[in-house]
Protein backbone atom coordinates (compact mmCIF):
# COMPACT_ATOMS: atom_id res chain seq x y z
CA UNK A 1 0.00 0.00 0.00
CA UNK A 2 0.45 3.64 -0.50
CA UNK A 3 1.06 4.97 2.88
CA UNK A 4 -1.18 7.91 3.86
CA UNK A 5 0.29 11.06 5.86
CA UNK A 6 3.44 11.75 3.29
CA UNK A 7 2.00 12.54 0.37
CA UNK A 8 -1.71 14.40 0.36
CA UNK A 9 -2.95 15.29 -3.31
CA UNK A 10 -6.97 16.14 -3.21
CA UNK A 11 -7.11 13.25 -5.54
CA UNK A 12 -7.01 10.68 -2.54
CA UNK A 13 -5.91 12.32 0.48
CA UNK A 14 -8.75 11.65 3.13
CA UNK A 15 -9.39 14.96 5.51
CA UNK A 16 -7.96 12.95 8.71
CA UNK A 17 -4.73 13.36 6.79
CA UNK A 18 -4.15 16.39 7.18
CA UNK A 19 -3.63 16.78 11.01
CA UNK A 20 -1.80 13.66 11.13
CA UNK A 21 1.89 13.00 11.66
CA UNK A 22 4.66 10.86 12.39
CA UNK A 23 2.95 8.95 15.26
CA UNK A 24 0.14 8.25 12.55
CA UNK A 25 2.64 7.20 10.09
CA UNK A 26 4.23 4.74 13.00
CA UNK A 27 1.10 3.02 13.57
CA UNK A 28 -0.25 2.09 10.26
CA UNK A 29 3.50 1.00 8.95
CA UNK A 30 3.41 -1.37 12.09
CA UNK A 31 0.25 -2.38 11.27
CA UNK A 32 0.72 -3.35 7.89
CA UNK A 33 3.88 -4.68 8.68
CA UNK A 34 2.02 -6.99 11.21
CA UNK A 35 -0.96 -7.79 8.73
CA UNK A 36 1.58 -9.25 5.92
CA UNK A 37 1.37 -6.37 3.81
CA UNK A 38 4.40 -7.09 0.92
CA UNK A 39 5.32 -3.37 0.64
CA UNK A 40 5.12 0.33 1.75
CA UNK A 41 5.05 3.21 -0.40
CA UNK A 42 6.28 6.46 -0.19
CA UNK A 43 6.12 9.32 -2.92
CA UNK A 44 8.73 11.71 -4.14
CA UNK A 45 8.18 15.50 -4.52
CA UNK A 46 10.95 18.29 -4.11
CA UNK A 47 8.58 21.33 -4.31
CA UNK A 48 4.53 22.02 -5.61
CA UNK A 49 4.58 25.21 -7.45
CA UNK A 50 1.88 27.41 -6.81
CA UNK A 51 -0.29 26.86 -9.88
CA UNK A 52 -0.57 22.94 -8.81
CA UNK A 53 -0.84 23.46 -4.64
CA UNK A 54 -4.76 23.60 -4.15
CA UNK A 55 -5.09 20.08 -6.33
CA UNK A 56 -2.14 18.45 -5.30
CA UNK A 57 -1.43 19.91 -1.65
CA UNK A 58 2.12 21.06 -0.87
CA UNK A 59 2.69 17.84 1.69
CA UNK A 60 4.96 15.72 0.17
CA UNK A 61 7.72 13.71 2.99
CA UNK A 62 10.94 13.09 1.62
CA UNK A 63 11.03 9.25 0.62
CA UNK A 64 14.40 7.88 1.90
CA UNK A 65 13.64 9.75 5.50
CA UNK A 66 10.31 8.45 5.46
CA UNK A 67 11.15 5.09 4.21
CA UNK A 68 14.42 4.79 6.70
CA UNK A 69 12.16 6.16 9.38
CA UNK A 70 10.13 3.37 9.33
CA UNK A 71 12.40 0.85 8.64
CA UNK A 72 13.41 1.29 12.08
CA UNK A 73 10.23 0.11 13.19
CA UNK A 74 9.13 -2.45 11.12
CA UNK A 75 10.55 -6.36 10.88
CA UNK A 76 9.82 -7.37 7.17
CA UNK A 77 7.71 -5.05 5.21
CA UNK A 78 9.44 -4.01 2.11
CA UNK A 79 10.27 0.17 1.85
CA UNK A 80 9.21 1.00 -1.73
CA UNK A 81 9.59 4.37 -3.45
CA UNK A 82 6.53 4.67 -5.75
CA UNK A 83 7.98 6.70 -7.64
CA UNK A 84 11.77 8.52 -7.06
CA UNK A 85 11.53 11.05 -9.72
CA UNK A 86 15.49 10.07 -10.26
CA UNK A 87 16.14 12.19 -12.84
CA UNK A 88 16.54 15.27 -10.48
CA UNK A 89 19.33 14.47 -8.72
CA UNK A 90 22.88 12.76 -9.84
CA UNK A 91 22.85 8.78 -9.50
CA UNK A 92 25.78 8.26 -7.67
CA UNK A 93 23.35 10.86 -5.27
CA UNK A 94 20.36 8.69 -5.55
CA UNK A 95 22.48 5.41 -5.11
CA UNK A 96 24.48 6.69 -2.01
CA UNK A 97 21.11 7.69 -0.51
CA UNK A 98 18.86 4.18 -1.82
CA UNK A 99 21.82 1.68 -1.00
CA UNK A 100 21.92 3.14 2.61
CA UNK A 101 18.38 2.62 3.23
CA UNK A 102 18.73 -0.90 1.82
CA UNK A 103 21.87 -1.91 4.14
CA UNK A 104 20.13 -0.34 7.11
CA UNK A 105 16.75 -2.34 6.41
CA UNK A 106 18.26 -5.42 6.12
CA UNK A 107 17.51 -5.45 2.03
CA UNK A 108 14.00 -4.27 1.67
CA UNK A 109 14.02 -1.59 -0.43
CA UNK A 110 12.57 -1.66 -3.91
CA UNK A 111 13.53 1.28 -5.98
CA UNK A 112 10.40 2.40 -7.82
CA UNK A 113 11.80 5.65 -10.54
CA UNK A 114 9.33 7.42 -12.97
CA UNK A 115 9.83 10.48 -15.04
CA UNK A 116 8.24 12.95 -13.33
CA UNK A 117 5.33 15.44 -14.41
CA UNK A 118 6.00 18.88 -12.78
CA UNK A 119 7.80 21.37 -14.95
CA UNK A 120 9.22 23.88 -12.38
CA UNK A 121 10.69 21.14 -9.98
CA UNK A 122 12.98 20.26 -12.75
CA UNK A 123 13.62 24.08 -13.62
CA UNK A 124 14.28 25.41 -10.16
CA UNK A 125 16.82 22.02 -9.37
CA UNK A 126 18.37 22.78 -13.47
CA UNK A 127 17.64 19.88 -15.21
CA UNK A 128 15.78 20.05 -18.74
CA UNK A 129 11.96 19.28 -18.18
CA UNK A 130 11.86 18.19 -21.90
CA UNK A 131 14.93 15.74 -22.11
CA UNK A 132 12.97 13.81 -18.60
CA UNK A 133 12.76 10.39 -20.58
CA UNK A 134 16.32 10.06 -22.11
CA UNK A 135 17.59 11.51 -18.60
CA UNK A 136 15.32 8.82 -16.65
CA UNK A 137 16.80 5.48 -19.62
CA UNK A 138 20.91 6.79 -18.44
CA UNK A 139 19.97 7.06 -14.70
CA UNK A 140 18.31 3.32 -14.76
CA UNK A 141 21.69 2.39 -17.01
CA UNK A 142 23.87 4.44 -14.07
CA UNK A 143 21.69 3.09 -11.22
CA UNK A 144 21.84 -0.89 -12.36
CA UNK A 145 26.00 -0.15 -11.71
CA UNK A 146 26.30 2.36 -8.80
CA UNK A 147 23.72 0.04 -7.20
CA UNK A 148 25.54 -3.34 -7.86
CA UNK A 149 28.59 -5.36 -6.08
CA UNK A 150 31.33 -3.30 -6.87
CA UNK A 151 32.71 -0.69 -4.65
CA UNK A 152 33.96 1.17 -7.34
CA UNK A 153 31.23 1.51 -9.85
CA UNK A 154 31.48 2.87 -13.54
CA UNK A 155 29.20 3.74 -15.69
CA UNK A 156 30.22 6.04 -19.18
CA UNK A 157 27.07 7.73 -20.34
CA UNK A 158 25.91 11.18 -22.49
CA UNK A 159 25.08 12.75 -19.39
CA UNK A 160 26.89 10.82 -16.37
CA UNK A 161 30.48 9.54 -16.14
CA UNK A 162 31.79 8.62 -13.53
CA UNK A 163 34.89 5.65 -11.90
CA UNK A 164 37.10 5.11 -9.60
CA UNK A 165 34.33 6.58 -6.73
CA UNK A 166 34.20 4.30 -3.62
CA UNK A 167 30.55 3.93 -1.99
CA UNK A 168 30.30 1.89 0.91
CA UNK A 169 28.01 0.35 2.18
CA UNK A 170 26.77 -1.43 -0.69
CA UNK A 171 23.00 -2.74 -0.32
CA UNK A 172 22.67 -5.83 1.14
CA UNK A 173 20.85 -7.22 -1.72
CA UNK A 174 22.46 -8.63 -4.42
CA UNK A 175 20.20 -6.30 -6.70
CA UNK A 176 17.93 -4.27 -5.99
CA UNK A 177 14.88 -4.46 -7.77
CA UNK A 178 13.88 -1.42 -10.57
CA UNK A 179 10.38 -0.89 -10.95
CA UNK A 180 9.52 1.88 -13.40
CA UNK A 181 6.50 3.90 -12.83
CA UNK A 182 3.88 5.41 -15.27
CA UNK A 183 1.07 4.31 -18.19
CA UNK A 184 2.29 6.05 -21.02
CA UNK A 185 3.92 4.53 -23.93
CA UNK A 186 7.34 5.50 -23.08
CA UNK A 187 7.09 4.76 -19.47
CA UNK A 188 5.71 1.11 -20.38
CA UNK A 189 8.56 0.49 -22.72
CA UNK A 190 11.22 1.69 -20.26
CA UNK A 191 9.82 -0.72 -17.70
CA UNK A 192 9.72 -3.40 -19.88
CA UNK A 193 13.49 -3.13 -21.55
CA UNK A 194 15.02 -1.71 -18.32
CA UNK A 195 13.38 -2.73 -15.18
CA UNK A 196 12.24 -5.31 -13.23
CA UNK A 197 8.94 -4.59 -12.63
CA UNK A 198 6.01 -2.62 -13.71
CA UNK A 199 4.33 0.22 -11.53
CA UNK A 200 1.18 1.30 -13.73
CA UNK A 201 -0.19 4.91 -12.91
CA UNK A 202 -3.38 3.96 -11.88
CA UNK A 203 -4.64 2.26 -14.75
CA UNK A 204 -8.31 1.26 -15.12
CA UNK A 205 -9.40 -3.19 -15.34
CA UNK A 206 -10.34 -2.54 -18.99
CA UNK A 207 -6.72 -1.37 -19.94
CA UNK A 208 -4.49 -3.35 -18.19
CA UNK A 209 -4.69 -6.68 -20.73
CA UNK A 210 -3.72 -4.47 -23.25
CA UNK A 211 -0.63 -2.94 -21.23
CA UNK A 212 0.34 -6.18 -20.04
CA UNK A 213 0.11 -7.74 -23.64
CA UNK A 214 2.52 -5.04 -24.97
CA UNK A 215 5.25 -5.62 -21.72
CA UNK A 216 5.26 -9.26 -22.81
CA UNK A 217 5.85 -8.73 -26.39
CA UNK A 218 8.58 -5.91 -26.09
CA UNK A 219 10.32 -8.25 -23.52
CA UNK A 220 10.16 -11.53 -25.88
CA UNK A 221 11.34 -9.19 -28.82
CA UNK A 222 14.24 -8.01 -26.76
CA UNK A 223 14.70 -11.92 -25.86
CA UNK A 224 14.77 -10.09 -21.97
CA UNK A 225 15.53 -11.87 -18.64
CA UNK A 226 15.11 -12.37 -15.18
CA UNK A 227 12.07 -11.98 -13.29
CA UNK A 228 9.55 -9.46 -13.66
CA UNK A 229 7.11 -7.92 -11.53
CA UNK A 230 3.90 -6.45 -12.56
CA UNK A 231 1.85 -4.39 -10.26
CA UNK A 232 -1.93 -3.05 -10.63
CA UNK A 233 -3.47 -0.25 -8.12
CA UNK A 234 -6.80 -1.73 -7.27
CA UNK A 235 -10.09 0.52 -7.03
CA UNK A 236 -10.24 2.13 -3.17
CA UNK A 237 -11.72 -0.83 -0.64
CA UNK A 238 -13.79 -1.20 2.45
CA UNK A 239 -13.55 -4.22 4.31
CA UNK A 240 -17.36 -4.74 5.24
CA UNK A 241 -20.25 -2.78 4.80
CA UNK A 242 -19.55 1.08 5.44
CA UNK A 243 -22.07 3.26 7.19
CA UNK A 244 -21.02 6.30 5.42
CA UNK A 245 -20.53 7.40 1.84
CA UNK A 246 -17.33 6.26 0.79
CA UNK A 247 -18.17 6.71 -3.08
CA UNK A 248 -19.11 5.04 -5.81
CA UNK A 249 -16.01 3.54 -7.15
CA UNK A 250 -15.28 1.83 -4.15
CA UNK A 251 -15.38 -1.63 -3.36
CA UNK A 252 -17.15 -2.96 -0.23
CA UNK A 253 -18.46 -6.13 1.31
CA UNK A 254 -17.77 -9.42 2.96
CA UNK A 255 -13.68 -10.52 2.67
CA UNK A 256 -15.14 -13.42 0.19
CA UNK A 257 -16.49 -10.86 -2.02
CA UNK A 258 -13.33 -8.76 -2.21
CA UNK A 259 -11.55 -11.37 -2.61
CA UNK A 260 -13.39 -12.72 -5.70
CA UNK A 261 -13.17 -9.29 -7.54
CA UNK A 262 -9.43 -8.45 -6.60
CA UNK A 263 -8.57 -12.26 -8.28
CA UNK A 264 -9.36 -11.19 -11.53
CA UNK A 265 -6.05 -8.92 -11.76
CA UNK A 266 -3.56 -12.38 -11.15
CA UNK A 267 -6.02 -13.91 -13.97
CA UNK A 268 -4.74 -10.54 -16.29
CA UNK A 269 -1.19 -11.48 -15.28
CA UNK A 270 -0.83 -9.26 -12.64
CA UNK A 271 1.46 -10.01 -9.69
CA UNK A 272 1.17 -7.64 -6.82
CA UNK A 273 -1.87 -5.37 -5.99
CA UNK A 274 -1.41 -1.70 -4.77
CA UNK A 275 -4.34 -1.41 -1.82
CA UNK A 276 -5.71 1.66 -0.68
CA UNK A 277 -8.69 2.11 2.09
CA UNK A 278 -11.25 4.40 2.75
CA UNK A 279 -11.22 6.00 6.28
CA UNK A 280 -12.45 8.63 8.61
CA UNK A 281 -9.50 8.12 11.07
CA UNK A 282 -6.50 6.45 11.65
CA UNK A 283 -8.08 3.72 14.00
CA UNK A 284 -10.20 3.20 10.96
CA UNK A 285 -7.97 3.02 8.69
CA UNK A 286 -5.82 0.38 11.03
CA UNK A 287 -9.02 -1.50 11.30
CA UNK A 288 -9.09 -2.33 7.67
CA UNK A 289 -5.66 -2.78 7.36
CA UNK A 290 -6.01 -5.45 9.56
CA UNK A 291 -9.16 -7.03 8.25
CA UNK A 292 -7.93 -7.21 4.96
CA UNK A 293 -5.32 -9.04 6.19
CA UNK A 294 -7.06 -11.81 8.40
CA UNK A 295 -9.52 -12.05 6.08
CA UNK A 296 -9.20 -10.98 2.69
CA UNK A 297 -5.78 -11.65 1.63
CA UNK A 298 -5.86 -15.52 2.60
CA UNK A 299 -8.82 -15.57 -0.42
CA UNK A 300 -6.56 -14.86 -2.83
Amino acid sequence: MQLPVQSQSTLYAEPWEAAAGPEDLLDIARTADRAGFAYLASCDHVGIPRRLAAAMSTVWYDPVATLSFLAAATARVRLLSHVAVVGLRHPLLTAKQYATLDHLSGGRLVLGVGAGHVREEFEALGVDFRQRGPVLDECLDALRAALGPDEFPEHHGKRYDFEGLGQRPRPAQERVPLWVGGSSPAAVRRAALKGDGWLPQGDPRDRLPAQLARIRELRERAEARGPFTVGAITEPLYVGTPGWDVGRRTLTGRPRVLAESLRAYRAMGVDQIQVRFRSRSRAELTDQIGAFGAEVAPEL
